[in-house]
């Protein structure tokens, strides 16, 4: 049986609610693809040059900074060059923090409809067997006292099939709207630092990794 046989099966057994359902796993894998492609065009996870130029911002050198800086494809690029040349600006900060969201608003646009499909799909697997059931048991009304109990496993399990497809449809699409989440949360804390590194360079101030060794050394208090 090809793929094609098998859908057109699936959707004999399960109605429309079945079609529905396909419907949204179509669009939520278009999503997906796009999602994909969007993180990877803009360099998400990608901030080797960018985290060079920090350095060397942080150490005190501006034109190493600058110089890696120009290399860097991250969409955050921009935000850090002007905050390297205007970083005594009044309310940069709020302006650039401003600009950083946007940017990674851009980022998150389609979560909320990747998680529409995921909270949707089981009630709509669950909502057709609630249809597949009252339909079986319609049948069973009407064939009287000569009941055949294969005629209610067969209605049965014909009802759970919308089940199973709403549930298909909703792990996957679950699990990758967590990933794009994670990703996106390790961006906005990257922004953040990047930021705060240009517009508040250490110099000699205690950073995370400095503050967490000294905790951890024998004979500091």
């Amino acid at each position: 049986m090809s793929f094609l046989d098998a859908l057109r099966e699936i959707l004999a057994l399960g109605g429309p609610v079945v079609a529905i359902l396909i419907a949204m796993s179509v669009v939520t894998l278009a999503v997906t693809l796009y999602k994909l492609w969007q993180f990877a065009a803009s360099g998400v996870g990608r901030h080797r040059v960018l985290s060079q130029a920090l350095d060397a911002w942080d150490a005190g050198d501006k034109q190493t900074a600058r110089a890696r800086l120009a290399k860097s494809n991250s969409y955050l690029a921009p935000l850090v060059g002007v905050a390297m040349d205007a970083p005594d600006a009044p309310g940069l900060d709020q302006r650039l923090d401003a600009e950083a969201g946007l940017a990674l608003a851009g980022l998150e646009r389609g979560f909320r409809l990747l998680d529409t499909v995921a909270q949707l799909a089981p009630l709509l697997g669950l909502f057709g067997t609630v249809l597949g059931m009252i339909e079986a048991f319609r049948s069973l009304q009407s064939a009287g006292s000569s009941v055949d109990p294969s005629l209610l496993a067969g209605g049965i399990w014909v009802a759970l099939v919308t089940t199973a497809v709403g549930l298909a449809v909703a792990m996957p699409t679950s699990m990758v709207l967590s990933w794009f989440e994670s990703r996106t949360a390790r961006e906005r804390v990257f922004a953040d630092k990047a930021l705060r590194t240009v517009l508040v360079p250490g110099q000699g101030i205690p950073l995370a990794e400095d503050a967490q060794s000294m905790a951890v050394t024998p004979g500091h208090a």
